[in-house]
Parts: C-alpha cells; structure tokens; sequence
C-alpha cells in the first residue's frame, strides 16, 4: 500500500479501486455461495438504484481522486445490468463531462451473463467495456450452485450471453468460482473454459464461506459449500501443469501472472496477495463505502460520498488501520514461511484457523497456497529468467517438453533394478517402472 502524506489525511494511494454497487445487492440469481446477497439486509425498505445526481458525484469525485493516467471504473453488484443501459449511458456521458483532458477512462462490468442482449453488447462494444462474466465449468459443474430465485439452472442462459459477447467482439474475461461442487474436476473445467468457451483471461476465486447468521466475515464455522484447502492447491497445480506445458502466452490465468510478478520482484497487482490492503474498496447504491467489498458491513463503512469527499474518505485514519492489519497481524507461523514473498498471508477474510503452535490468524487456504507456490517454483524461475533476458515466457513450454522426452526415452532404457531417472533414489521398479 503506497502511503503519501497529505493535508488533512493520514495518507493518500496514488490511485485506489471502487467496486461500485449501483444495484447494491439485488440479483436475478440466487447463487447459493454468494456473499453479497445478504448485504441487502443493510438498507430495509429501499428501492437499491443510484440516484442520477449520486452518480455524478461519485464519477466527478472518483476522476478527482485518481491521480493515475488511467482511471478505471468498476460495476458490480448483484447483476449490475438490472440498472438499465440508460443508467450506463449516462455514466459515460458523466465521465466524458468530468475527465481532464490527458486523463483515460476505462470501464469494466462483472455479470453473470443471463441478462445479456444484442443491444447491450453493441454498447459495451462502443464504449470499449471490459466484461467479466461469471462461470462455473461444464453444465452440470455449474449448475450445482448457480441457480436461478426459483432454484433452477442457469447454465445455458450464461452461455447465449457468452455468445452474444463473441459475436458483437466484446472483450471479455471469465470468473470461475472453486468450491465444493466443481473442485475434484480441474482440467475438466480448465479446458472447457479454454477450447469450448474460448476464454484467454481466466480468474480462479475459492470459495471460503461463514456459516452465521449475519453474512458478515466472523465466526470460524465454514459451510458445506467450501472448497478444502488441500483440493485448492490440487486444482491449481493441476490446471497450472496443463497451462505451462500448452498454453503459456495464449491463456492468461491471473493466479500465474500474480505469481509471476513475484518472482521478477514486482508487486502482484491483486489486493488478495498484496503485503498490505486498504486500496479495493466498495460503494453501495447510496453512496456509503466500505473498506472492502469483502467487509461491507457497519464496522467497516468509512462515510458516504454525499457528505465526505472520497479522497478524505479513503485517506482516513480508519482505512490505513484496515490496510495496514493485514500486514500488522500476520501470524509468525506466516512470516518465516518461505512463500511469503508471494502470498502475504491472503485475504484476511479468509483468515479463520489458528497456527500449528495455537497462534490466531492463519489463512484457511494456507496448506493449498504452500502446495502451489512450492509446486510452480521451478518453472516460475524459469520463465522469470527468460523475461529478465528479453525473452519471451512461453519458451518454458519447449524446455519442459524437451526434458520430458529426454527423461520418457531414459525410462525406455532403464533396467528394473536400475536408479530410476525421475531421481527420487528409488529403484526404477519401485518407482516409474511400477
């Protein structure tokens, strides 16, 4: 987190992110793991639309605050679209209004893609939209918790949206959910997403989900619904094993470039694997923000825009503390692990089982994130090298290739009792002869 001092606020990020909730959490959808639906319990009795004049103070602030070249807006919800295009129509009038000249704007919208229509995707098309679009895998992987307010299907619906996207050359990306319903099948839903679906820009988000009563992140009850630690780690070495083998430069999966990045030293670009946070932040369709779209909940709710300008808001005591927690709070356990230099901990939401030794604070994804980050770590040297020299990355596919023939045509030659040539110590028969 980039602290720059400034009057009257305890620090000031050069530039932040707003997920925006113009809808706030309503839904056509009742997706059984999602953690934004109980938000609704926040506003009784209101009508969950961003008012006009909301709107523009809210893009008129967040240009202001931004003093990045690029300014990026977010639409999320619940389903974003139940807004109306109108709605977004003037939300690009209002930034065309407000930018600077020099000052770029961009926008991207997360769905879940049943909503979709040729006029949308003529708009999103016009104004450059980035799209990210909600799937789960193969039909019956996707359906298991996807489902409609009456509880039925939705897989083919998402799918005619996806193609409207293709046909009207909309660029999108594709958000996968692991949990307990599709996590034993990683290469089955990796390669759907790649041959079948097309996508070249996959994100993977695990599933970790309280059981209380609140929908808030407290309690250490986890529900059915969670995907295990150990099968996170096995799913992701898994589609990683078929990625850097095929599709190295031409599949993008935002896990591998986070990782990546740090093993060239730089930071990781995703607040999830960042050493502190405090710079993704949630607006709700009234204005409130909240330190995370992951904590929108009272204790977290910094002020309302209405009242407070977003820069003081975001610059406040309050969000630093929030921010610098992550970092300020991480168990020993974390701090001496050797992939820490990538991992960071995780997301503190998700921080809800305690240490070997009995200290709080330790992230239920930690078994699966140590089996990744230990399994990848060769290859990763590898393409980070070759990107230091001005190489490209994707050469890694045509080393680990040649070194699997070289080892497959040693394992021709070798005798039962002879060393195996894997290296493990063990005769061949008792290993890769077995």
């Amino acid at each position: 987190m980039t602290q720059q001092a400034s009057p009257g606020l305890a620090w000031r990020p050069p530039a932040f992110h707003v997920m925006t909730k113009p809808r706030g959490a309503i839904c056509n959808l009742d997706c059984e793991y999602c953690y934004y639906l109980s938000k609704e319990m926040l506003y009784p009795g209101s009508r969950f639309r961003m008012a006009d004049e909301l709107l523009e103070t809210y893009i008129r602030q967040y240009i202001e605050a931004q003093q990045a070249p690029v300014v990026t807006f977010a639409w999320q919800g619940g389903e974003p679209t139940l807004m109306g295009l109108p709605f977004f129509r003037r939300a690009v009038e209002l930034q065309r209004k407000h930018a600077p000249p020099g000052k770029q704007v961009q926008n991207t919208l997360q769905t879940n893609g049943t909503t979709l229509t040729d006029e949308w995707c003529e708009f999103f098309r016009e104004h450059d939209f980035l799209i990210g679009i909600s799937l789960d895998g193969p039909r019956e992987l996707h359906d298991r918790y996807r489902v409609d307010k009456g509880g039925k299907p939705t897989f083919d619906r998402v799918m005619r949206g996806m193609e409207l996207l293709k046909s009207h050359r909309v660029e999108f990306n594709v958000l996968t959910t692991l949990h307990a319903g599709n996590a034993d099948h990683p290469l089955e839903v990796y390669r759907f997403l790649r041959d079948e679906v097309g996508a070249r820009f996959v994100q993977f988000i695990p599933i970790v989900e309280r059981e209380n009563d609140t929908g808030f992140q407290e309690g250490e009850r986890l529900t059915e619904r969670t995907i295990s630690a150990r099968r996170y780690g096995e799913f992701m070495c898994a589609v990683f094993d078929e990625w850097v083998r095929r599709d190295v430069g031409r599949v993008f999966v935002q896990m591998f470039d986070v990782a990546l990045a740090a093993w060239l030293g730089e930071r990781p670009g995703l607040c999830v694997f960042e050493e502190t946070c405090g710079t993704a932040l949630a607006m709700e369709h009234n204005g409130d923000l909240y330190s995370c779209d992951h904590f929108v909940e009272p204790r977290h709710r910094l002020g309302n825009i209405a009242e407070t300008h977003m820069i003081e808001l975001v610059g406040s005591e309050q969000q630093l503390r929030f921010g610098r927690a992550k970092r300020d709070t991480l168990p020993r356990y974390c701090r001496e692990c050797e992939v820490r230099f990538v991992c960071n901990g995780g997301c503190p939401k998700d921080r809800v089982i305690r240490t070997p030794d009995g200290e709080p604070g330790l992230n239920y994804l930690c078994e699966g994130y140590k089996t990744f980050f230990t399994h990848i770590r060769r290859p990763m040297e590898m393409m980070a090298s070759e990107l230091r020299q001005g190489r490209p990355a994707a050469n890694v596919m045509r080393v680990l290739d040649r070194e699997e023939r070289e080892l497959a045509e040693r394992f021709a030659r070798a005798g039962r009792n002879d060393p195996c040539p894997c290296g493990s110590g063990r005769k061949f028969k008792k290993c890769h002869g077995a």
